[in-house]
């Protein structure tokens, strides 16, 4: 992937500026994230223009929009994943605690340790147990850990994914054989046995049954104390009840996605500056 220069052009949702590159940031506390002019590309196309976002710390951000117009690309830049993709480029900046996470300084393995990621479709390993699955993340980023560490570290994981209290007697059963939500908690704990100071979810409940989409919307609000969320989701309902913060994306006739509009989320869904803002949350398209 190619990193080019951050775009001149002002961009239209702004925060206080960082006026110095700092150090990759190791304090615990909860980190806010800003994407600073970001734009992307898929070879020669653009599908994203001069982007910005502040997203604050310990709260949930939902990115909203119809498909299409950069929302998932947009995630993916916040954990560098963007650059996985043959022939991708991106201009602008990424800071967590004001350090960019694109900069020289900063390996991949420590941002994707520092900002997580959650997919549409749940991915645990499927041959491994559902305790190593929580601690795979400790193998990957050359973590050491005893028995006893490990222990503790799975019982509070799945805790927080609210999912101890189902699976603590068969810890050893692979994970692939939970329930659709459950492996969806499961990779949660899993992405939280690193200990992320960001969570990143691209439409986490999109493929599961009303009950687990809204034990999935329990553990986001329970995370929301130790880590910082952003979350896209269609499902404007769920917008409304889990974030507190939303930006609407949009792409109009073949132009590269732009956020229209930013705030909270009640401002957002009640009270939107935007007209195409009021369209898409009350659903007149989308």
């Amino acid at each position: 992937m190619t990193k080019l220069e951050p775009e001149s052009a002002d961009a239209m949702t702004t925060s206080t500026p960082t006026t110095q590159l700092q150090s990759v940031p190791e304090a615990r506390d909860l980190a806010a994230l800003e994407a600073r002019s970001i734009s992307a590309w898929f070879g020669d196309h653009k599908v994203l223009d001069r982007v910005s976002l502040f997203m604050p710390a310990g709260s949930v951000t939902a990115l909203i929009g119809p498909s299409g117009c950069g929302k998932s690309t947009f995630l993916r830049i916040l954990n560098r994943m963007h650059e996985l993709i043959p022939h991708a480029s991106l201009a602008g900046e990424v800071l967590l605690s004001g350090s960019d996470i694109y900069d020289t300084r900063w390996k991949l393995t420590d941002a994707r340790r520092a900002i997580g990621m959650v997919f549409q479709k749940p991915n645990p390993f499927p041959a491994m147990s559902i305790a190593d699955n929580v601690t795979a993340g400790l193998k990957l980023t050359g973590t050491k850990a005893s028995r006893e560490e490990r222990d503790d570290l799975i019982e509070r994981c799945l805790t927080k994914a609210g999912l101890w209290n189902e699976v603590r007697d068969r810890l050893r059963q692979p994970g692939g054989a939970l329930s659709g939500g459950q492996q969806q908690r499961l990779c949660i704990a899993r992405s939280l046995a690193v200990r992320p100071r960001v969570l990143l979810m691209d439409e986490p409940c999109s493929a599961l049954d009303p009950t687990s989409t809204r034990r999935i919307e329990q553990t986001i609000a329970e995370l929301t104390r130790e880590v910082t969320i952003v979350i896209v989701t269609h499902n404007m309902q769920q917008a409304a009840r889990v974030s507190q913060q939303s930006a609407f994306f949009l792409a109009e006739q073949g132009s590269p996605g732009v956020i229209v509009e930013a705030g909270t989320t009640g401002t957002i869904f009640g009270s939107p500056s935007d007209s195409r803002t009021a369209d898409y949350v009350n659903g007149r398209f989308g």
